[in-house]
Formats: C-alpha cells, structure tokens, sequence
C-alpha cells in the first residue's frame, strides 16, 4: 500500500527551514571588483552599472574599507591608466594605477585579500587583449607582456593574480616566471572558461575596454560549447592554477556544475556586469523585488558548485546577510 510522503513537513517554520537548508551564501563567499583609474578625488560613476565607479587610489581605499566592515574578504583589481598603446604598457608599468591602487590597500586595509586582473585589454590602444599582427592577436608575444604584468602586480603587494585573456600556455607561463622571480607563494586564479559573452557589455564601459576593430570571439569560449570548458579547466590545472573560473555565471550553471564535479581545486563563478546591470533596471521599474532576485541568483550560483562568486551584488548582498 502506498503511503502519502509529506516532505512538506520540513518547510513548515523559518527555523527548520534554516536547518535543512542545502546551500548556505555567506559574505565570506563574495569578490568584490573594484575598477582603479588615475588621479585623486576621482569617483566617476558608471552609467550601465548603477552603484559601481571608476576610482581613484585615494577613493578605493575608501571602498576597500567598506568591503571590510561588511564582511567581504577579497576585491579584484581593473586598471584604467591614463595613456593606452599598442603594448599595453600601463599593465607592467611599476607606478601604473593598479599597482598604485595595491599597494594603498595593503597599506591601509591589510586585511582585505588583493587579488589583480591579469590582461591588456584596458591598456591597449585597440582595446584587445594582447599584442595584435595582421589584425589577430599573438599568442606567444602576448605571454611574455602578461607575465611582465602578473609579475608586477606580486611586486606591488598583490596577493593573487587572475589571467583573463585566454591566451594559450598563459597559465603555465606566469607560473614559471612567478617561481623564477621569487613569488612561488601568489596563487593563480585562471579564468579557465571564460566565454564570448554578450553579458559583458556594461563592463566595456566601466574599464573602457572595447575592441576598435574585430571581437574575441578567436580566443574567448564559443557559448555552445560546454565539454570543451572541461578542456580548459584541466589544462589550466596542469599547468599551475590554484582556481578555476566559469564567466559568466548565469547562462553557465551548467559549465560551473560540471566544473565542480570533475576537479579537485575551488572553483570560481563571476557573477558580470550584465547580469548585475539587467537586474538593476529591471528594479528600477518595479518589475522585479531587487533583494529577493539577487539573492536567487547568488544562491544558484552557490548550488551549481562555485566555492568563491566574483560579483556586483557582494555590497548589497552582504548587508542583507
């Protein structure tokens, strides 16, 4: 004879709702971006992302005390230099303005865990991510600039660095010159599945990092394409990555999902500007409750299986924690 389940039981009150619960989200999960530009007194808003600035050193560290007192343990770094040219030199340059930024950080807000950007795109003259020939970018001379940037960045306090360019061997190369230059301690967070999104479109105005010509479409990941971010992930780990990322997030709980259950090392989500801005308008008309969305949304992230969530919401979200 069959009997009635009643699963119903265990959703009965806010208190055993909150035992049974599966996914826990934490402000101890959230990467705070922060987007550092030249000058002082500078807090310049950015239209397509309501609530998020290009800062000024002077300014940032104002925010990374923010990102203190509210529980979140980490900011990653953009730079917006003053001057871009074809070789990127503002990403390796020792006074450049997340090296400036870093070191006003660690300086002031010791507690909270530096992690930079590793790629050329905000400081190229074509807005691309690497050295260009014949209008496509080359991989190998594109290395050795980002290692000169990885390097940098250790140099100036930064406590982990994250490549996000999709260059081939970019992992392996860092690593090798980290090691050789004294940082083996800096760990390496890849952006190991990183896709040719168009979510990313909010963030091209926050680091001024459009393409003049062309798209990335010939090194960022096709969106159709889910074992081949499998691929990714395990070279990425062969060659020396601490963690794992999937970008963006919420097209990709899949990828994220699969990520988890096929490596041993955390594993990173990034929640990006797109997917923050879209739920931001819609607030704003009313059309959506702003906190309960956001909530859902880092939560699904959490159950797919991301350890860390590199995110807009991290503020928001964690106040209402």
């Amino acid at each position: 004879m069959i009997q009635i389940k009643r699963p119903m039981r265990l959703r009965a009150s806010a208190g055993l709702r909150k035992m049974v619960r599966e996914t826990v989200v934490s402000p101890a999960d959230f990467v705070y971006p922060l987007f550092a530009t030249f000058g002082r007194g500078v807090k310049r808003a950015i239209t397509s992302m309501p609530g998020c600035f290009q800062e000024s050193t002077d300014e940032i560290v104002k925010s990374a005390r923010q990102l203190k007192e509210l529980g979140i343990p980490a900011t990653i770094l953009f730079g917006i230099p003053p001057h871009k040219d074809e070789f990127a030199s503002g990403a390796y340059d020792p006074d450049g303005v997340v090296q400036e930024a870093v070191r006003a950080i660690r300086d002031a807000v010791p507690e909270l865990y530096v992690i930079t950007d590793v790629c050329l795109c905000e400081y190229t003259s074509h807005g691309h991510c690497g050295v260009t020939s014949d209008g496509r970018i080359d991989n190998d001379a594109t290395l050795e600039l980002l290692c000169k940037e990885a390097v940098s960045h250790a140099r100036a306090g930064a406590q982990m660095v994250a490549p996000s360019d999709m260059m081939d061997g970019r992992v392996y190369a860092i690593r090798t010159t980290l090691d050789r230059e004294g940082f083996s301690s800096v760990p390496i967070m890849s952006y190991a599945a990183k896709y040719a999104s168009a979510f990313y479109g909010p963030f091209r105005e926050a680091a001024d990092s459009t393409p003049q010509f062309g798209d990335r479409r010939h090194h960022q990941m096709d969106p159709a394409n889910r074992r081949e971010a499998l691929k990714e992930v395990a070279i990425d780990i062969e060659e020396g990555a601490d963690i794992v990322m999937v970008k963006p997030a919420l097209a990709y709980l899949d990828v994220i999902a699969a990520v988890r259950e096929t490596c041993d090392v955390p594993v990173c989500a990034y929640n990006v500007s797109g997917e923050y801005s879209m739920v931001v308008a819609a607030a704003e008309r009313g059309w959506i409750d702003y906190n309960a969305v956001m909530m859902e949304m880092l939560l699904s992230i959490k159950r797919a299986g991301a350890d860390i969530i590199i995110t807009y919401f991290a503020k928001d979200a964690a106040r209402l924690l």
